[in-house]
Order: C-alpha cells, then sequence, then structure tokens
C-alpha cells in the first residue's frame, strides 16, 4: 500500500479519484452527492479540492501496489485567528471492494499525525448517522457529539440524521 499527499495543483489522480467518488456514491455514501453521480460532475468536485490544496487544505490518497487508489481523506484546518488550534475531517473514502481491510483506519492516523504536526488538538467531522462509518470513529477514539435529523439527503434522496464526532489530540 502507498500512502501519499497529494501536492497542490497536481491533476494527474483526477480520474482515478472521480472513479472513486462514483463507486462510494453507488455503493451508497451520499458525501453531499446523489445516485447517478456523473463523471463530470465528479472531476468538478475534484477539481475543486485539487485547486484549494495548501498549508490549510490537505489530500491523502491511498492505493495498492498496482497503483489503484483504494481510498482518500481530506483535512481542512480552521484559519480563522480563534480556531486555528482545530481542523475537520472530510471525505474520508474507501472503494467499495477494498472495505473491511483497515484502509480508513490508516488513512485517518496519518491524518491525525499530521494535524499534530500542524499543531492542531481538535479534529471534528460528520457523517451519517448509523452507517458503517460511525464504528470505524469509535473504533479510533472519537467521540460522539449528538445528532441533527434531516441533515442530508442519502444518494437515494431520502433525508438522514448526520452524527456529529470529535477527537482531543494528546
Amino acid at each position: 500500500m502507498q500512502l501519499e499527499t497529494v501536492a497542490p495543483g497536481d491533476p494527474s489522480a483526477l480520474p482515478a479519484l472521480a472513479a472513486l467518488l462514483q463507486d462510494v456514491v453507488a455503493h451508497g455514501a451520499s458525501l453531499g452527492f446523489l445516485a447517478a453521480l456523473d463523471e463530470a460532475e465528479a472531476r468538478a468536485y475534484w477539481q475543486g479540492v485539487l485547486d484549494r490544496l495548501g498549508p490549510a487544505q490537505l489530500l491523502w490518497t491511498l492505493s495498492d501496489a498496482e497503483g489503484r487508489l483504494l481510498g482518500t481523506v481530506q483535512l481542512a484546518r480552521c484559519e480563522k485567528p480563534n480556531g486555528r488550534h482545530r481542523a475537520e475531517v472530510q471525505k474520508l473514502m474507501v472503494h467499495s471492494g477494498a472495505r473491511g481491510r483497515g484502509l480508513a483506519s490508516r488513512l485517518l492516523r496519518a491524518l491525525e499525525a499530521a494535524a499534530r504536526a500542524m499543531g492542531c488538538s481538535l479534529l471534528v467531522l460528520d457523517t451519517e448517522a448509523g452507517s458503517a462509518a460511525e464504528a470505524v470513529y469509535t473504533h479510533l477514539g472519537w467521540s460522539k457529539a449528538g445528532e441533527i435529523p434531516h441533515f442530508a439527503a442519502s444518494p437515494d434522496g431520502v433525508l438522514q440524521p448526520t452524527a456529529l464526532y470529535y477527537k482531543l489530540l494528546g
């Protein structure tokens, strides 16, 4: 497995990133998108992410030995003067064919280490309440702060609650 931080403005991963996003949405993860996510919309999303990469916005990819993209995660550090100690975990994704192998944990551990190195002491995230992702976060020591009902639509358009999580970095 190869874990990499994507360089700002590097478009080389765009096709694989778009395919990964389409896969996870097709398999039930909303991540802000509805079912039948087309390649153009997926590419546009990732192009926006790539354009924002820099000191406060990081992206990791995890690929297998053959170079196939299996997962990603993003870290967005708060840039406000009173919030520079915190960052948000965004869009943790693992390909549907690679789940259950500890890849999400590996991505999150790399993100947490980088957040510590940046001086962050608090991480936050949200995920669909009742999803398999909740077990990953709990297993890695995240604390649930609560839920918000009807927060976002699942890929099939049904409104779902979101669960809010945080982790204090020691």
